[in-house]
């Protein structure tokens, strides 16, 4: 069946404190084994997650243990609108610390973005609903590297524990 669809954007809402996870999965269980994989990862790691539900009731499904990142999955959840999508936001850990768990999860199909950037959701509408096609992630780049911020990075990944010496 072929039909019309326009193509729009919805900026994540989120502070800059923030991280989040943008996935798509396939099965309604993916709350219960989210919550499971950040809590089980990152001991204090704080985090709300939505998933939108796209058959059966076709309802937000919402959790996590922090109130303030419940509300703000809820919001975007509802701004994006995707089926089968789901927001994950973090504070007090970062995304390279829960992704592999997330992303070996049997029912996640795909990770858009993990970032603390601001960022764009690019989304197709159709009379069905809404899908995710990509992720506008931070800003282009302005240049390349030099000795300088070579330096920075590795002293940045020090600082954070990822790189010694």
């Amino acid at each position: 069946m072929q039909g019309n669809f326009h193509l729009t954007s919805v900026e994540i809402e989120k502070p800059e404190d923030v991280n989040v996870i943008l996935g798509q999965s396939h099965f309604i269980k993916t709350v219960e084994d989210l919550y499971e994989a950040v809590a089980g990862s990152v001991p204090g790691a704080r985090f709300g997650l939505a998933f939108c539900e796209s058959s059966g009731d076709c309802l937000i499904r919402v959790e996590g243990n922090d109130d303030e990142l419940r509300e703000l999955a809820t919001r975007n959840a509802r701004a994006i609108g995707a089926g089968h999508s789901f927001l994950l936001f973090l504070r007090n850990c970062y995304p390279i610390n829960v992704l592999n768990a997330v992303k070996n999860l049997q029912e996640v199909c795909t990770v858009f973005c993990a970032t603390a950037n601001p960022a764009q959701v690019i989304l197709a509408e159709s009379g069905q609903g809404r899908g995710i096609l990509g992720v506008i992630d931070g800003v282009s780049p302005r240049g390349v590297e030099g000795p300088s911020e070579v330096a920075q990075r590795t002293e940045l990944l020090r600082r954070f524990g990822y790189k010694r010496g």
